[in-house]
């Protein structure tokens, strides 16, 4: 499912990470020859992407993000 950036963070290692509007992240690393996205070097690049499409694996499998948690010891009826 494509969901739509709506910021970017720096991961522990230095690599580019994108929120995503449904609350997961993905990495938008520039690696080339194997991942090309020269776009998230710059300042100027990711503002340009923001509301860009991303598909999120995440999404399709039905997971939440990590953010969210469930509240033990509701009665769920």
């Amino acid at each position: 499912m494509k969901q739509p950036i709506t910021g970017y963070l720096i991961d522990e290692e230095g690599d580019w990470v994108a929120r995503l509007a449904c609350g997961h992240r993905q990495h938008v690393r520039h690696h080339p020859p194997f991942i090309n996205r020269p776009w998230v070097v710059t300042e100027e690049g990711r503002a340009a992407h923001l509301g860009a499409l991303l598909e999120c694996p995440r999404c399709d499998a039905f997971e939440w993000p990590d953010h969210i948690v469930e509240q033990a010891g509701r009665d769920r009826r």
